[in-house]
């Protein structure tokens, strides 16, 4: 019995042939249907531009570089600006990434280096997961009815003791960039787990043992091996996130607050790009309908960029331990 493997390999039966004539045809339908997949998407997303850009056009010719330096949003006088909606986008996607990254990962390394039973594991990965399918308006109730007033009195406290730092210069009233930040990083936090949980499990396990071997400790091997070796993915779960942050509408809209204004203050109100979109297009006029597409093109332009420097820093970090390795 254990010589008929050998005697097959010796015959050549099953090591190596010329791809039949189904096969063949197969994989140049496979590669032709790739093809025309990838030149679709590039095409819809030439069109979206297209569209929104057409749309926008008039409003780029009549306000130029100044609709993105100014606080003013006035239908009456048709004066337009999203400052402070840049503001808003990039400081609350921010801190949701601080926020959301740090448990993310931190969720990662408990649910892959033997914290847990294995069973109980799989239930923890299966409720963080579900998050992801909570809908963005329930998160926006949530953070309404539970997160605000939750935080009231320790931003209030905060105020009165540390009110002369910027960060908190303002006391929380109703709705403002804390909330909205907490409950966006609750909403990236799936991402971020399930992608450093795959980078954490891609790291082969000789690695995890030579560390233990040279006398490393759990927290040495975990933080100096594992975490650096799946940089490479786990960042890849932070872009990921960042760009759902930068785009998130409904819960934002109800949680931030919707005030044209810039400020460091993680109690204060403000305003996001996609927020101004969601609240202003139902009832806007043509002028202003013009001013909101320029902003949905400038919402374009921050996401592509923040992907492109996302893609960037992560290729240099696979050379960098690729390098190493």
């Amino acid at each position: 019995m254990a010589d008929k493997p050998l005697l097959n390999i010796a015959a050549g039966a099953g090591i190596s042939r010329p791809p039949t004539a189904t096969e063949f045809v197969a994989d140049r339908s496979f590669r032709f249907m790739t093809q025309v997949c990838a030149a679709a998407i590039v095409a819809l997303v030439g069109y979206i531009l297209w569209e929104i850009g057409g749309e926008a056009l008039p409003a780029i010719r009549e306000y130029h570089a100044g609709f993105l330096v100014s606080s003013v949003w006035n239908v009456s006088t048709a004066q337009f600006g999203i400052l402070p909606e840049i503001w808003g986008t990039l400081y609350s996607s921010l801190l949701a990434l601080l926020i959301g990254g740090f448990f993310g990962l931190t969720v990662a390394i408990f649910l892959t280096q033997d914290f847990l039973p294995p069973r109980l594991a799989i239930v923890f990965r299966t409720i963080i997961e579900m998050l992801a399918a909570i809908p963005s308006v329930v998160f926006g109730l949530w953070g309404i009815f539970v997160v605000i007033p939750a935080i009231r009195p320790m931003a209030d406290w905060l105020h009165g003791v540390l009110g002369f730092i910027p960060f908190f210069g303002t006391s929380l009233s109703g709705p403002g960039m804390l909330p909205a930040a907490i409950v966006l990083a609750i909403m990236i936090l799936p991402t971020v787990a399930a992608i450093s949980q795959d980078a954490l499990h891609l790291v082969p396990y000789r690695t995890k043992e030579a560390a233990y071997g040279m006398g490393a400790t759990r927290w040495e091997v975990i933080l100096q091996v594992m975490v650096p070796t799946a940089a490479g993915g786990i960042f890849s779960g932070m872009v990921l996130g960042f760009g759902r942050a930068l785009g998130e509408t409904m819960a934002l809209a109800m949680l931030i607050g919707n005030s044209n204004q810039i400020s460091l203050s993680l109690f204060s109100p403000a305003n996001t790009l996609a927020s101004l979109l969601a609240s202003h297009f139902p009832e806007a006029a043509p002028v202003e309908v013009r001013a909101l597409m320029y902003a949905a093109l400038v919402l374009l332009a921050i996401t592509l960029v923040v992907n492109v420097i996302g893609i960037a820093i992560l290729s240099v970090t696979q050379r960098k331990f690729a390098g190493k390795s």
